[in-house]
């Protein structure tokens, strides 16, 4: 999904509610590690076949609401050192924002 929606972050939703967000990073570490001395690319497909979404996403979440202003999100990624933060409005995940949105937001008011 990553590679074919040419995307870094996705949000694990159950229903309507978030419960953590996946990362081409964190895919990415799990695999690195493991891939040490061997063949990368069947070290990435074991690891992918042994480990759930659950086990690698990030479960702790820090979400924004589609109100805040775009200075109060750029705090937000920058204090945390976040890339990406899941928007939510009524408990509803209604989007996503990325440090890319952002950067590419600033490059269209110049």
């Amino acid at each position: 999904m990553f590679n074919q929606n040419s995307i870094r972050h996705i949000p694990v939703v159950s229903g309507n509610d978030i419960i953590g967000i996946l990362s081409l990073t964190d895919l990415l570490r799990v695999s690195f590690v493991d891939a040490y001395g061997s063949n990368e690319s069947d070290v990435d497909t074991a690891v992918y076949n042994v480990l759930s979404i659950e086990q690698v996403m990030v479960k702790q979440l820090v979400s924004v609401s589609s109100i805040q202003t775009i200075r109060e999100v750029a705090e937000v990624l920058a204090k945390n050192e976040f890339y990406a933060l899941p928007v939510v409005d009524n408990n509803k995940l209604v989007g996503i924002v990325t440090t890319t949105d952002l950067l590419n937001y600033l490059l269209e008011q110049y």
